[in-house]
């Protein structure tokens, strides 16, 4: 990993961003508001790859998407190279930071239009900017595709039917590549594919890194794959952000009980290790993002909660240097656990049930 410079204006700088959709009953399911991102703040640095990692549901495909403005946040800032996409009150300062700003989704198949040939496809972006003539675009489609590993020559003519996931998903990488952009979204972007495919893709992104300078929003649930590509991770849950710190030393010693939980969940490759628990605090289902609790949302799932994490969010604070967590009693080898309290009702009244 090449981390990022650290110096200047960071690249992308999200602020106290909120996302949330309101959903009407029917059928005897109760309506109200999802509160899919709650008060999300964090900044991509040129030339670092950011990892958002947490449970499906977390709300990190809908933080990734209210960052590129489809849809648009309910409030907050999205700066991106000197300019508040939130509040662009020119259409035209949105698409020129879009041209900057490109995504690669989940489903490679399903991001790609069927009955196109991959020329065309990778082609689009550059029509749309109307960059270039069509001989030009055609040179830049052909570097583009030799840069992924594809034979513009072998590959250009095909359709997404005739290809492996694998390779669709490269055509979906030289389609972001066509507008040089300074940023790429990649979103659960090898998740859908085999290991080996995965590994592959995952070689290409930092390569790519190397040689264009690339900087990446990388959001994916498997945190041994965060790990490989990140310079940095941020720890999602319910549409709040738990922990943001450097991959290495996260993975070494993370702050929030949720990402050691996380940690104690992944799969070792000994075979000579007994296979991972769920820790207790992940069994079973997150709260609704219709009724998130009060307080610290993890409280409901934590071995550590207390009567203050029913009453009180808990604040982002820097516990190590470039190392933010928001938690009451955040993990220590030199700290216990805060003491048992008494609870009335649910776990997520007064503190945790011991």
């Amino acid at each position: 990993m090449t981390a990022g410079n650290g110096t200047g204006r960071p690249l992308l700088e999200v602020r106290n961003l909120v996302q949330e959709f309101v959903v009407r009953g029917h059928g005897g399911v109760r309506g109200g508001v999802v509160h899919a991102v709650s008060d999300v703040s964090f900044e991509v640095r040129p030339g670092e790859t950011l990892g958002v990692v947490g449970e499906t549901g977390s709300g990190k495909s809908t933080m990734v998407r209210s960052v590129l403005q489809a849809p648009p946040p309910k409030s907050g800032e999205v700066w991106f190279q000197g300019v508040d996409l939130a509040r662009a009150r020119k259409r035209r300062d949105l698409v020129a930071a879009r041209r900057q700003m490109q995504a690669v989704f989940q489903d490679p198949y399903g991001s790609l239009d069927p009955k196109w040939t991959v020329f065309s496809i990778v082609e689009e972006p550059l029509a749309a900017y109307r960059t270039g003539d069509r001989r030009q675009r055609r040179t830049r489609v052909e570097e583009v595709l030799d840069l992924v590993g594809l034979d513009p020559a072998v590959f250009g003519d095909r359709k997404p039917g005739q290809l492996s996931g694998g390779q669709c998903q490269r055509v979906a990488i030289a389609r972001a590549l066509t507008l040089a952009p300074a940023l790429i979204v990649c979103d659960e972007a090898v998740s859908s594919l085999d290991v080996l495919s995965q590994a592959q893709v995952l070689n290409l992104f930092e390569r790519l890194r190397a040689e264009l300078g690339l900087s990446y929003l990388f959001i994916a649930h498997d945190l041994a794959l965060v790990k490989q590509v990140s310079d940095r991770v941020a720890v999602m849950y319910l549409g709040t952000l738990c922990e943001v710190g450097p991959a290495e030393e996260m993975y070494r010693n993370p702050l929030h009980p949720y990402t050691r939980a996380l940690l104690d969940s992944i799969p070792s490759p000994d075979p000579e290790r007994p296979r991972p628990r769920v820790p207790d605090e992940l069994a079973g289902e997150p709260p609704s993002p219709l009724d998130p609790p009060s307080g610290c949302r993890f409280r409901t799932r934590c071995p550590r909660a207390a009567e203050i994490c029913a009453v009180e969010a808990p604040p982002v604070r820097a516990a190590r240097p470039d190392h933010t967590v928001a938690c009451h009693f955040p993990l220590s080898p030199a700290a216990p656990p805060p003491s048992p309290v008494a609870v009335t009702g649910d776990r997520g009244v007064g503190g945790a049930a011991h």
